[in-house]
């Protein structure tokens, strides 16, 4: 047996593994998702460089590949246009073969052509990473086994080469689109995994990345924790890194006025209004549902329905929301408010005064509704504010 330069136990071993497949997660999150892929903050040459040149020795990963699928992602979420939606073609799919739709999608080259742009174009991306994207992942199983033995060298190589593609192409991209909490009514799918995001770099926290993909953080409410945030903040005080963007901070004040500022406040925070719209009206939900006595299918159907965005509707599926919305009055005018209420942020021809005009009556009239949720939930939005 040929014994590298350190000898470790094995909880050495797993230690050792830990610590740069966290490293790699590191460099996905913070270099090739928040900087390269949404510009939400920018890195010095030198973070910058150590992660590009990390993520060839441990990957093999283009950078512009990455970028432009996860770009493609966002523009054609949850479609069949979608590189990787376990909602168009299921979670078992993505979770355990996302590798393999990365790797399809990365053949297209319309795909690069589109969303690759502002990738790194220099003489080392053009004459190394990008030609001899695999000689990286050779070095790096020279280095383990020189490093830590043939045995421990090639675990520790083996579990770096599934670690990325495991848990950033099959669990963020798969389970993430199916499992876990929503804090934001985004139009598509997407959930934090769990509160807590260590293992996958801040990733887990999904649905708050969809909401505000532009954010540097990902992390929203207070029991939230993105350890990518807590990496970019260090080197922001290192003056490595600086931070462009954040998801804007929602306020409520004590006011009775609808202007301009509420209105911004309300379009800035529509994912969380939304949210809050929904949260609102769960019990009204559950009350119809019990009055129109309707089975318990249809009752699961018509609040998953209910919670999807409405663009995303298919024709059977509007169809069968309008046959059970016809058995309520009340469900049927809330879904009505709801609508309207969603075109406040798409009517890209109204100016500011009309729009304002909008709101204002939108909430004159969910105070007028007779409907105590949607009464409440249009006092509370009359106070959003920066």
């Amino acid at each position: 047996m040929i014994h590298g330069l350190f000898e470790l136990p094995w909880w050495g071993v797993a230690l050792v593994a830990l610590i740069l497949t966290h490293v790699s997660i590191a460099a996905v999150t913070i270099f090739l998702h928040r900087h390269q892929a949404h510009r939400a903050l920018e890195l010095g040459p030198v973070p910058s460089h150590f992660f590009r040149f990390w993520l060839w020795l441990t990957t093999g990963m283009i950078t512009r590949e990455w970028i432009a699928i996860h770009r493609k992602h966002h523009a054609k979420c949850e479609t069949a246009d979608d590189p990787h939606s376990p909602q168009i073609l299921g979670l078992p799919r993505v979770l355990f073969g996302g590798v393999f739709l990365y790797v399809r999608e990365s053949r297209n080259r319309d795909t690069l052509r589109r969303y690759g742009n502002g990738a790194p174009d220099d003489w080392l991306e053009r004459h190394l990473y990008t030609p001899w994207h695999k000689l990286g992942i050779i070095l790096m199983l020279i280095i383990d086994i020189a490093l830590f033995g043939v045995v421990p060298g090639a675990l520790i190589w083996g579990i770096q080469m599934v670690w990325i593609p495991f848990w950033a192409a099959g669990v963020i991209n798969g389970v993430g689109h199916y499992w876990g909490y929503r804090s934001f009514a985004c139009a598509d799918a997407s959930r934090n995994i769990v509160p807590w995001g260590i293992l996958i770099g801040g990733e887990e926290l999904h649905n708050n990345h969809h909401a505000y993909m532009t954010s540097a953080k990902l992390s929203n409410k207070w029991f939230e924790f993105d350890i990518g945030w807590f990496y970019i903040r260090i080197m922001e005080m290192l003056r490595m890194a600086r931070v462009r963007k954040l998801a804007p901070n929602l306020h409520f004040a004590a006011k009775q006025v609808i202007d301009v500022e509420t209105l911004q406040a309300v379009i800035a925070h529509r994912y969380d209004v939304l949210a809050r719209f929904l949260k609102s009206l769960q019990s009204l939900v559950e009350e119809e549902c019990a009055r129109m006595t309707i089975n318990a299918r249809e009752s699961r159907l018509l609040k998953r329905l209910l919670k999807k965005d409405t663009a995303t509707l298919i024709l059977p599926q509007r169809e069968v929301l309008g046959t059970l919305l016809a058995r309520s009055d009340q469900l049927s005018k809330v879904y009505a408010m709801r609508t309207e209420l969603e075109a406040l942020w798409v009517r890209s021809t109204a100016n500011h005064d009309q729009l304002v005009e909008h709101l204002r009556d939108w909430v004159s009239r969910a105070e007028a509704s007779g409907i105590l949720q949607l009464e409440e939930f249009s006092r509370r939005l009359r106070q959003y504010s920066f």
